[in-house]
């Protein structure tokens, strides 16, 4: 006998007693296959209910193909006993899905006939709720477990938990064992990094020593070759700082004459859009007399079709009353038929009796006397027709008048028809000419704006460029003010600082910056910088560098803010910045630059061999 398990789950279910409150109760579900080939194969369905917290708590079940037949046919199942398990398992996990909600789909109910579950038959039922009512998909009846059956089931449980706590140990001390291998090794490994690190700790100093000696003499001569270069970039700064102020101007000349074209542009526009608006004006306003006027056609064509409609079922009861009147006259006619026929009959009957004139005398005063009735009757009948032949022709008379009226009304209505189709026409082809008016003033409007943006950017353009040029004045003039506080300060020094002083006016500080010059061009008043090199100063530096080198070297370390350790990368020129020559370390990141620099200019703190052009895009 082996046993396959299928289903092995938790599931909340609701315990119904006799006479007691309704309560939850968490119940593991057990379901397997047992196979039974001794004697004849068979496979049953065991399903056992039990309780983690309970273990005296037990109910099972047995379902072999036999009892599966009969729990079909009561509850009504449509599934064979191959698929019972499968379709049992799905109810239940819908049942798990839905436990947690406040008010599940799907539920399981146990129910009880005594009041506590006491070792009585229990049912399981799989509930469907809805708005109308409770539907149980299945019911099982479970049996308590006898005590054999809870001793077996505990002895199974002991068994269970013991192989767990075997598998537990063994984990527990393979664990145990890899963990104290582990900290042996670490602990192994730790002591020769301990070691190695004491070893580049040591080389590491003697390392660094020797460096910082090397990087000293390097930083020496590279000052020297920077103060070279930088009188060089000098030069060539002042002449890319002229051909740029010459494009700038050009460019404003530019933008002034777009703009003057833009605003003539912008003036046809606008004459244009009024004059659009003013045709659509006239087009609405002929618009609503025509649908006036189509309103109205449309009423009268609505009056004529009810008139028409009218004599459309007058001429109808005329032509049924013609007919009546064509059949009674058609009776007639053969009733005059049938007396004629009678006279001539009667005629033959006289001719017949006058030769027994003397026998039937008697007889033939009576049949003159049954003449003269007949006689009385056609006549009475003749005056009858003639009167029905006048009603007839009549009658036909109204019919004519009657099919002309109608024919004229016809022909207006078609007349009316079409002279509504023509405006119609008319109408559709003013709808598509406002139309293709409303496009056309649509692009012009988008044309306008596209216009006007333009003119807003370059407006922001030329505003944005004048307040670079008037913060690039406001730096200049400081800087022209520092340097004269700066030269002044120097001549009342000492003698003793005058040979430092020779040397400092070697250096690119001892520039001097001109008050700004206006441009030649009145009307665009776009203040322009130079430059002059005073060549009085380079020529006493040149005299004193044989003599003042250490000198030099002291004042170059000053000048960029004594910042040891530089590389000769720092001192490389960018190709994407021109660099402002002639200003040291200090003066850039001065902080008397800043009420003269707008916020997108001003100093930032940088770091080492930073280009002073990053601070000062205007310049």
């Amino acid at each position: 006998m082996a046993a396959e398990r299928i289903f092995d789950r938790a599931v909340s279910v609701r315990v119904r007693g006799c006479g007691c409150e309704e309560r939850r109760l968490n119940v593991r579900v057990n379901i397997e296959l047992l196979s039974i080939s001794n004697p004849v194969h068979k496979k049953d369905l065991a399903v056992r209910l039990t309780d983690d917290t309970d273990p005296f708590f037990l109910y099972n079940l047995v379902i072999s193909e036999e009892d599966f037949q009969s729990l079909k046919s009561q509850q009504g199942l449509l599934v064979d006993f191959s698929a019972f398990p499968q379709k049992f398992i799905d109810l239940l996990q819908q049942c798990i899905q839905e436990q947690n909600k406040d008010i599940p789909r799907f539920l399981l109910q146990l129910v009880s006939s005594a009041p506590a579950l006491d070792h009585t038959p229990v049912s399981l039922n799989v509930v469907e709720t809805n708005p109308f009512k409770h539907l149980t998909h299945l019911s099982l009846k479970f049996l308590p477990g006898t005590d054999a059956e809870i001793k077996k089931f505990l002895a199974n449980c002991l068994k269970c938990l013991k192989e767990e706590k075997m598998m537990l140990e063994e984990k527990l001390k393979r664990t145990e064992e890899d963990l104290t291998r582990q900290l042996s090794y670490t602990q192994q490994s730790l002591s020769e990094k301990s070691r190695e690190l004491d070893k580049l700790k040591n080389e590491w100093t003697s390392y660094t020593t020797a460096l910082s000696n090397k990087h000293s003499q390097e930083l020496t001569s590279e000052k020297e070759r920077a103060l070279q270069a930088q009188t060089q970039y000098q030069q060539q700064h002042e002449q890319q700082k002229k051909e740029l102020e010459n494009l700038h101007q050009k460019s404003i000349q530019q933008l002034q004459n777009r703009l003057s074209e833009l605003e003539v542009i912008n003036k046809d526009l606008t004459e244009r859009r009024y004059k659009g608006d003013s045709t659509v004006r006239e087009l609405k306003a002929k618009l609503s007399g025509l649908e006036d006027e189509c309103q109205r056609a449309k009423q009268e064509v609505l009056s004529l079709r009810r008139e028409n409609t009218t004599l459309d079922a007058e001429c109808h009861e005329k032509e049924k009353l013609l007919n009546q009147l064509q059949t009674r006259v058609a009776v007639l006619e053969q009733e005059i038929k049938d007396k004629d026929q009678l006279v001539t009959r009667t005629k033959e009957v006289l001719d017949a009796t006058q030769e027994q004139k003397v026998i039937l005398e008697e007889s033939t005063e009576e049949k003159q006397r049954h003449v003269e009735k007949l006689e009385t009757t056609i006549k009475s009948l003749s005056a009858e027709l003639l009167k029905a032949n006048e009603i007839i022709k009549k009658l036909q008379g109204d019919l004519k008048t009657l099919m002309s009226k109608l024919k004229l009304k016809n022909t207006v209505t078609i007349q009316q028809e079409k002279l509504l189709a023509e405006k119609e026409e008319k109408l559709q082809k003013e709808q598509r000419e406002s139309q293709e008016m409303g496009q056309s003033l649509r692009m012009k409007e988008q044309e306008v704006c596209k216009l006007q943006e333009q003119l807003e950017s370059t407006i922001q353009k030329l505003e944005e460029s004048k307040q670079l040029l008037q913060t690039n004045e406001n730096v200049i003039t400081w800087l022209n003010r520092q340097l004269s506080e700066v030269q002044m300060a120097k001549k009342l020094d000492s003698p003793a600082s005058a040979h430092a002083a020779g040397r400092a006016a070697a250096s690119p500080l001892s520039m001097n910056f001109l008050e700004p010059i206006h441009s030649k061009n009145g009307n665009s008043q776009c203040p322009v910088s130079k430059v002059q090199l005073n060549s009085q100063l380079l020529k006493a530096s040149r005299c004193l560098d044989a003599h003042t080198v250490p000198a030099a070297g002291h004042a170059a370390n000053k000048e960029n803010g004594d910042q040891l350790g530089l590389e000769s990368k720092y001192f490389k020129k960018k190709d994407d910045s021109i660099p402002l020559r002639g200003l040291s370390q200090n003066t850039l990141n001065s902080e008397y630059l800043r009420p003269y620099l707008p916020a997108k200019a001003q100093p930032q703190p940088k770091a080492a061999g930073t280009p002073a052009s990053a601070y000062f895009p205007g310049s």
